[in-house]
């Protein structure tokens, strides 16, 4: 059978998909991909598996593909993160007979993506990205697609999309965002980018970003001309985004949760699924915030999902005027809706050019909003310190080595200098907890040698003065 290519791969191999489900790491599992399906998703994608792995480890395939075949879970496209082109095929090989299509991630923008040398800081190697296309197109029996971030600049952008679908790339997903939006920092993404993607190339597009409610959905559709849209965030707080409702959180839960001994996941899929659909309940909740973080168990996590649900109803049965409206929410915190993230920080410019983020923080005057919440928690506990890692602490050294010594120490020294002096001159450490020669006098080898009465001169030869045997160094 030919393989499908461009707009009829759109139209007959994803069936016309314009709701998609976005791969998520330990997020777009099975049992969340089938719940997104029951409420509109049309296209789902595996979470990002790495090629490398899924090549090499049998077991690995079997955890994220080669599980129990469920013909609801169609049509499928399988996500990878790769750099190297053979690697990317073989992958592709082992997983083209259980999907719809292989896709390439070059979107994740996250430091791991920078360490793997993968994800959006391939962006910048269009050799590679050329060849590794080239190949799996030419390998692979089913079509290779793309999801990308952009550029700054929407010329740049568009050759980049450009040189993927010269390549063999059959659809594009663009995430209208740089790879240095992300976090603190995500902010818009741009729209304009995606339309002028779309405009360049003839392989069907599908947009992401800033979708939260199903009228984002058609309104990005109408604006960018793309043939459909991906939602991640906005799919985690609600499920049911695509059918246009804004559920009760319990429902989406439950049914998640009846979901998952069908289809079985690592326990922490399940914990942050149930973060992310309770988050405005659990501001108001924090005690169950901790319950919920302590679960070691799928029926522990089933019976906070009740507590919380309990406590919404109360609320609810109050029948007061405004009841569950918090903050700047448009519903009760009990209903599904999504979490939009605060702006970034507004670049501050001086005469010399663009102040660098540690240079406004420090300006800032001890302000914590910088700080991660961990850090911000300690900054109550110890206003007086600073947790600023960009000036480092200075240290006594030790006289030895250099690395920073024991500010308890009695011979001035860091733990591994100190134990072996310690240990060679049958002395004690308060200050690192070393007890060599208390343990030793204690010992039946000192009993002996004060019994044998052995001089003083000869203990250094003597046999006897080895370290017990239970003293390890």
């Amino acid at each position: 059978m030919a393989r499908l290519q461009g707009m009829d791969f759109w139209r007959e191999g994803l069936r016309g998909a314009r709701h998609v489900l976005a791969p998520m790491v330990d997020q777009s599992e099975l049992a969340w991909r089938l719940l997104s399906r029951r409420h509109g998703a049309q296209l789902c994608y595996t979470p990002m598996l790495h090629a490398q792995v899924f090549v090499r480890d049998p077991n690995y395939r079997k955890e994220n593909l080669y599980c129990e075949l469920c013909p609801d879970d169609r049509p499928l496209i399988v996500q990878f993160c790769a750099n190297d082109p053979e690697v990317f095929v073989q992958a592709g090989l082992l997983a083209q007979d259980y999907c719809d299509g292989i896709d390439l991630n070059l979107g994740c923008p996250q430091m791991i993506a920078k360490r793997g040398h993968y994800g959006a800081f391939l962006q910048e190697e269009w050799d590679l990205l050329e060849k590794m296309i080239q190949l799996a197109h030419q390998k692979l029996s089913v079509p290779v697609t793309c999801k990308i971030r952009v550029f700054p600049e929407i010329e740049k952008t568009v050759a980049y999309a450009k040189m993927l679908e010269k390549a063999g790339c059959q659809l594009l997903t663009v995430h209208g965002r740089t790879k240095e939006q992300k976090g603190p920092l995500t902010g818009v993404a741009s729209w304009e980018h995606i339309k002028a993607v779309r405009s360049a190339v003839s392989v069907p597009v599908l947009a992401n970003g800033n979708i939260q409610y199903l009228s984002d959905v058609e309104r990005c559709i109408q604006e960018t001309g793309v043939q459909g849209v991906m939602s991640a965030e906005g799919n985690l707080h609600n499920p049911a985004l695509f059918e246009g409702r804004n559920p009760v959180v319990w429902e989406m839960a439950e049914e998640y949760l009846e979901l998952v001994p069908q289809y079985p996941c690592p326990l922490s899929f399940v914990r942050a699924h149930l973060f992310k659909l309770w988050h405005h309940t659990l501001q108001v909740y924090q005690e169950l915030r901790e319950e919920l973080a302590k679960a070691k168990s799928l029926a522990g996590i089933i019976a906070v999902n009740k507590q919380l649900k309990v406590k919404c109803q109360e609320e609810i049965a109050n029948k007061k005027e405004g009841v569950g409206v918090t903050g700047d929410l448009p519903f009760p915190h009990w209903i599904c809706q999504p979490y939009v993230r605060p702006p970034p920080k507004e670049v501050v410019k001086e005469e010399s050019g663009v102040r660098g983020k540690r240079a406004l923080e420090e300006e800032e005057d001890g302000s914590s909003e910088h700080l991660s919440k961990n850090k911000q928690k300690k900054k109550l506990r110890n206003p007086h310190k600073s947790f600023d890692t960009s000036v480092k602490p200075k240290y006594a050294k030790c006289d030895q080595c250099g690395n920073p010594k024991g500010t308890r120490c009695v011979f001035h020294l860091c733990r591994s200098c100190c134990k072996k002096k310690a240990f060679r001159e049958m002395a004690d450490c308060a200050g690192h907890g070393l007890l060599f020669k208390t343990k030793y006098e204690k010992s039946a080898q000192y009993k002996e040698v004060q019994e044998a009465d052995v001089p003083e001169k000869n203990l250094s030869e003597s046999k006897l003065l080895q370290p017990p045997p239970e003293i390890k160094v």
